[in-house]
């Protein structure tokens, strides 16, 4: 790296690495370092009572450094939280060489590195429970310094909570934001939870490729790529659904995938184009059991997790006790526009689209013009759990029809806090049914639909074996944890969401730079005096330029023969001409 690009303490810390390796020391050693406690244990264990000292071996980040002559306290976080160490000169250097503390603990060490500490565990005078220095290692040298983050009267300074970053640096914000943690680890505790209730139900966790020949399963817009070997292009999934159906068809009672999808669509607060979805597939149930299954499920997770069935999001309560209300999707449309779409056909359908001042075209059949209906005037309105239930068939290519209207399919989506959260149905598996609503589909697609569903011929062998009387559902994750930890933006509860290219400053050519008879050595010090185009040095002052430049080449001791101011005009003048 061009030591141009460093900052000051960048500099320096590469500095305290080379002189700590001319000292001897490994700034990044190899060999295991045995930790036998972490910091909330040994608080948690703590008795003033006992006589017996706890001899402890804990090892984090350095993230604070108080210095009194021959006594010092240092506060290490590990993986666990934050703890007090109290460092002597003569505790860690019992010899004549002073040099552990005198030089490395006080001058070599930086605000992030890891060190390792032997000690034993004690109460300071002011209370504190910290831990006594006996032996101190250095096990990571941090060439970047953290954001540091001051707090004083309930009044946070320099905080690092500009999204834009803690996005794009993660590791940063995870370190700097201890509440972000908590919400990773809540997200940790939602998947658990659910694994150990499918798994208590007797069902099977399973994998399913995500490499597809054929993006079925939902209706979306899917990623593609190619397979070089095979000469083919494939679809990162869109769903999981038509394969975990093989699956039942091959007579497993019940299974589940909880792994990502793909879905190349737009991004905002509750999507993002890589997602994390969980689909169930039960034999002889149908979306009856599976709205009650749902209801105990999530009632369950929140439990677990808030310790209550109720969660706070945007200021809102919102309770997870089951049962939650039902009502038929038409029905939601006529309470919320006044329109009953029970019979109608799409040209009805699309002059009522009109009659609300809708955006629609040509290229949306029945399914999807009661699809934005529902959007636009229905789905953000409902807060607490809601199962929207018995969908149209046009809407619903992979579901049953309604037992007591064939216009209608038995399916669900449960909504919360105006979202989808979960969608399900008692699954198609009359083949004959199914390969039809797959034709229909491509028609849709064949009008211009780019969300409508390929027809999958081998799924379509699968339920020619026959399939039995299935229940089927998915439910984003993401969504989900976003509900538990009453999170507002999708982007909160991934570790690393999907982010635009960063914005790189335009620099010209060095040899743009060299036509004018400027050394090539001089071109990286121009432009970080910050004229990254040979344009912005058009109307600088020549004197002004010679003087940043010089500067530069002292500051940053890069030993070059400082031109003239001559020599400088001359760059200078080459542009104008």
């Amino acid at each position: 790296m061009n030591v141009l690009e460093l900052s000051e303490q960048e500099i320096q810390r590469r500095n305290s690495l080379d002189e700590l390796r001319q000292l001897g020391i490994d700034p990044y050693p190899a060999a295991e370092y045995k930790v036998t406690a972490h910091s909330d244990d040994i608080k948690a264990n703590f008795s003033d009572e006992s006589d017996e000292k706890r001899e402890v071996c804990i090892a984090g980040r350095l993230m604070g450094r108080r210095v009194m002559g021959k006594a010092s306290f240092a506060e290490l976080m590990d993986s666990k939280g934050r703890i007090q160490v109290y460092i002597t000169r003569d505790d860690i250097c019992p010899g004549e060489d002073k040099t552990l503390y005198n030089s490395v603990f006080k001058k070599l060490l930086d605000l992030g590195d890891f060190i390792g500490v032997k000690g034993f565990v004690f109460r300071t005078q002011t209370g504190e429970i910290s831990v006594h220095a006996q032996e101190l290692v250095v096990l990571s040298k941090s060439l970047r310094p953290l954001p540091v983050v001051k707090e004083k009267d309930g009044v946070t300074y320099d905080a690092f909570n500009d999204p834009e970053l803690r996005y794009r640096q993660r590791y940063v914000d995870l370190l700097v934001n201890p509440d972000v943690k908590d919400i990773f680890l809540k997200r940790s505790l939602v998947i658990k939870t659910m694994r150990q209730f499918f798994d208590e139900a007797g069902y099977t966790e399973v994998e399913t490729p995500i490499l597809q020949p054929i993006a079925g399963g939902a209706s979306a817009r899917p990623f593609i790529t190619h397979h070089n070997s095979l000469d083919v292009d494939l679809y990162l999934r869109i769903a999981t659904e038509l394969y975990l159906k093989r699956l039942i068809v091959g007579g497993f009672e019940g299974v589940y995938e909880i792994g990502k999808n793909f879905r190349n669509e737009g991004m905002d607060r509750s999507h993002n184009p890589e997602f994390t979805c969980m689909e169930l597939y039960v034999q002889y149930k149908d979306y009856n059991w599976m709205m009650e299954f749902t209801e105990k499920l999530i009632e369950r997770i929140c439990t677990v997790v808030n310790g209550k069935p109720e969660s706070v999001v945007d200021g809102k309560t919102i309770s997870f006790k089951a049962p939650f209300r039902r009502l038929p999707i038409l029905e939601a449309i006529k309470e919320k526009t006044g329109y009953d779409l029970n019979g109608k056909s799409e040209d009805e359908i699309r002059e009522i689209c009109l009659k609300l001042n809708m955006e629609i075209d040509e290229t949306m059949g029945k399914g999807k013009l009661i699809d934005e209906i529902f959007g636009e005037f229905c789905e953000g309105t409902y807060i607490q759990p809601t199962f929207i239930t018995d969908y149209p068939v046009e809407m619903s290519p992979l579901t049953k029809k309604h037992r007591t209207n064939p216009e209608l399919t038995e399916r669900f989506e449960l909504m919360v806090n105006g979202k989808e959260l979960a969608n399900a149905y008692s699954e198609l598996n009359d083949p004959i049914d199914q390969e039809e609503r797959f034709q229909d589909q491509l028609r849709l697609s064949e009008k211009g639909d780019d969300e409508a569903m390929f027809i999958d011929q081998d799924f379509l062998k699968a339920l020619q074996y026959g399939m039995p009387p299935t229940s089927g559902i998915g439910i984003g994750i993401d969504r989900l944890t976003m509900l538990m930890t009453g999170e507002s933006f999708i982007q909160e509860v991934l570790f690393f969401p999907q982010m635009r290219p960063e914005k790189v400053i335009p620099k010209d050519a060095p040899a743009r730079y060299t036509e004018l008879g400027i050394p090539e050595d001089w071109v990286a010090v121009i432009q970080k005096a910050g004229y990254n185009l040979v344009s912005d040095m058009k109307d600088v002052n020549p004197q002004k330029l010679h003087m940043d430049i010089c500067g530069i080449n002292k500051k940053y001791k890069l030993e070059l023969a400082n031109p003239t101011v001559n020599e400088v005009a001359d760059w200078v003048g080459r542009i104008k001409n």
